[in-house]
């Protein structure tokens, strides 16, 4: 099927995308690693709970513990002796009776039901008798009981297989008593930036050179995904320095990203070299920013032939390298979150090419939430993802737009932001 909106000879943001997903094979060794080792890593198979949460019925509240049935005969309950967490109460509550218990503690026997302190009066009859409290206020059965598996029952899925593990999932593990966990091995990506012009941070610039950005960028947004980086640095434009840097890439990752070299000019040797090391599935992507954008397979890697504008190399690793890598580790939680919002600004868009601009999501004054445009919107303004929190994402069919029509925007994730 041909998309009629689309650039000649360029292929669908869409297609891109699902191409390369289903020409990645993921990684399928394993290792048991440590659960406060095992930050973002993702889970090989799936987790079962080996206990309840809560073990016990327990309280949730610092308070008395009854018997609901007694609260209907009398207000004042007889003080029968205490529960607390990790030293609960030994007897049994009868009827009549109440246990002070504190937040956490084991539910006593024949109580059923919580009432907080704040709602309760200590009565001293004399020095003889016990004890009583008062209760002020009528109480509904089982309130403020925290019922025993009520979090997660025994034998219950508690993480499927390709789960990537977030930080509070590595305390439910703790709270299963899980001291280790089963993960796929981390994957590895290599990064190549090529061009005569770069030079790193902290180097002297020459007439005509920039600093280098897209090894910095790339790194820390691989790093967020806990991937082992390794930087080739720059290499310059010269075939054989890029050959020897993709072939000892190729050696040492699963994965390779370049930037730079995949355009059309008199020195862009990328596209040259990979075609001849391997296989290019696909050169140049219907979308904006980042039309030149090479993918393929060498020997014993897939690569990502990104475009050398920092804004377009950042882009289109996000949105088509990201998501491959995420297959590579078998990861299955990393969607993004899309919404349907107003622009409070115009967007000017040309027909023919997905467009991700760069955009603010705020809440108005009204509470609803509404989208601007972070301004300049060209390939080489890195600012405008710094100062954006999500992308607008127009279609290749759309063209301009007025401010008050509504728009797709894509929030960013914590790859990219945070």
């Amino acid at each position: 099927m041909v998309d009629c909106y689309s650039t000649p000879g360029l292929l669908p943001f869409e297609q891109a995308l699902t191409k390369m997903l289903n020409n990645v094979i993921p990684v399928q060794d394993v290792e048991n690693v440590l659960i406060e080792a095992a930050l973002g890593r993702v889970v090989s198979q799936s987790i079962y709970s080996p206990l309840n949460v809560p073990p016990h019925d327990n309280s949730a509240m610092d308070g008395y513990a009854f018997s609901h049935e007694s609260l209907l005969q009398s207000t004042t309950l007889i003080l029968a002796g205490r529960s607390m967490a990790g030293d609960p109460f030994q007897g049994e509550c009868l009827l009549g009776e109440c246990i002070r218990i504190m937040t956490g503690a084991k539910m006593p026997k024949g109580c059923d039901t919580v009432e907080m302190q704040e709602n309760c009066e200590v009565i001293d009859d004399d020095v003889v008798t016990r004890k009583s409290i008062k209760f002020l206020q009528s109480k509904d059965k089982a309130s403020h009981v925290r019922f025993v598996g009520e979090d997660i029952t025994k034998g219950q899925v508690v993480f499927e297989q390709g789960r990537k593990l977030s930080a509070i999932d590595i305390g439910v593990l703790a709270s299963l008593g899980v001291p280790t966990v089963s993960v796929y091995r981390k994957v590895t990506v290599a990064l190549i930036s090529t061009g005569d012009e770069l030079k790193l941070p902290g180097a002297l610039l020459t007439e005509g050179d920039i600093f280098e950005t897209n090894s910095f960028t790339l790194a820390a947004m691989l790093e967020k995904m806990h991937v082992n980086v390794i930087k080739f640095g720059v290499v310059k434009d010269d075939k054989t320095l890029i050959r020897n840097a993709f072939i000892e890439a190729d050696k040492q990752a699963d994965a390779i990203f370049s930037s730079g070299g995949v355009s059309v000019g008199d020195a862009d040797y990328t596209k040259i070299v990979l075609d001849e090391l391997g296989e290019i599935d696909f050169w140049k992507i219907a979308m904006k920013p980042g039309k030149p954008f090479a993918f393929g397979h060498l020997p014993n890697s897939v690569f990502f032939g990104l475009p050398g504008n920092p804004v377009s190399a950042t882009v289109t690793a996000h949105m088509l390298a990201i998501p491959v890598i995420a297959k590579i580790q078998n990861c299955t939680n990393a969607k993004p979150t899309r919404l349907r919002i107003k622009t409070e600004t115009d967007i000017r868009k040309s027909v023919g090419r997905m467009d991700f601009q760069r955009g603010v999501l705020t809440t108005n004054d009204q509470g609803d939430m509404t989208v601007t445009s972070t301004g300049n919107q060209g390939s080489g303004v890195l600012t405008s993802l710094a100062k954006a929190n999500c992308y607008i994402v127009l279609s290749a069919e759309q063209g301009h737009l007025q401010a008050g029509e509504v728009v797709t925007v894509q929030l960013f994730d914590s790859v990219i932001q945070h």
